[in-house]
C-alpha cells in the first residue's frame, strides 16, 4: 500500500527539486544539465522526478518562476513599507534586481542560465519586469520616469560588476530619481 504525501511534504520536495535544479542549471548550464544530476543533487531518482516535472524544460521553467516570481509579493509590499521613497526604491531594485544577479554571479553558467530563461518562458520575464516597472512607477510617480530608471538600471549590469558595486550604483541611480531634498529631513 503506497503511502500518500501531505501538502506540506509535496510542497517540500518540490523545493528541494528546485534548489538542486537552480544549483545545476547555474553550475552546469541547461544544455549539460541531465534529470540524472538533479535527482543526485536533490537525493531522490529520476522517476520521482518525472513524478513532478515532465521533462528538464519544465523544471527550468519552474527554477525560474520560484527564483523570480516568488519576489513580487515582497516589491510590492516593499513599495508602501515604512521609509523614504529613496529606500523603498532601493528595496525594490534590491528584491528584483540585486539579490537574483548575486545568485548568478560567480556561478559558471550564471550568464547562461539568465539567457536560457529569457528565451525558454519569455512571458516569465516579460512579468518580471511589468512587476519591476509597477513598482517603480509607483514610487517614482509616473511609468515614462520608471521605464528610464529600468533601461539605466539594466545599463548597470553591462560590465557584470561584483554586487557590492551593483548595490552602491543603484543607491546613486536612485538618488538621480528620488530628489535629494525629499532625503534630507530623514538623514539628520
Amino acid at each position: 500500500m503506497a503511502a500518500t504525501m501531505t501538502e506540506d511534504e509535496a510542497a517540500s520536495r518540490r523545493s528541494k527539486i528546485l534548489l538542486a535544479a537552480r544549483w545545476c542549471f547555474l553550475n552546469f548550464g541547461f544544455a549539460k544539465t541531465s534529470f540524472e544530476d538533479i535527482a543526485k543533487r536533490s537525493n531522490l531518482s529520476r522517476t520521482l522526478l518525472y513524478r513532478v516535472f515532465k521533462d528538464k524544460e519544465d523544471i527550468f521553467r519552474a527554477v525560474f518562476v520560484d527564483w523570480l516570481v516568488s519576489r513580487h509579493p515582497a516589491a510590492k509590499q516593499a513599495v508602501s513599507a515604512p521609509g523614504s521613497p529613496y529606500e523603498r526604491l532601493v528595496e525594490v531594485c534590491r528584491l528584483m534586481v540585486i539579490d537574483p544577479w548575486a545568485d548568478m554571479l560567480g556561478a559558471p553558467m550564471g550568464r547562461e542560465f539568465f539567457d536560457a530563461c529569457e528565451r525558454i518562458d519569455p512571458d516569465i520575464d516579460a512579468q518580471h519586469r511589468q512587476v519591476f516597472l509597477q513598482c517603480a512607477s509607483a514610487l517614482l510617480g509616473d511609468d515614462e520616469s520608471a521605464m528610464v530608471f529600468l533601461l539605466a538600471l539594466d545599463g548597470l549590469l553591462a560590465d557584470e560588476p561584483a554586487t557590492e558595486v551593483l548595490e552602491r550604483r543603484t543607491r546613486i541611480l536612485a538618488a538621480r530619481f528620488i530628489p535629494p531634498a525629499k532625503e534630507k529631513g530623514k538623514r539628520k
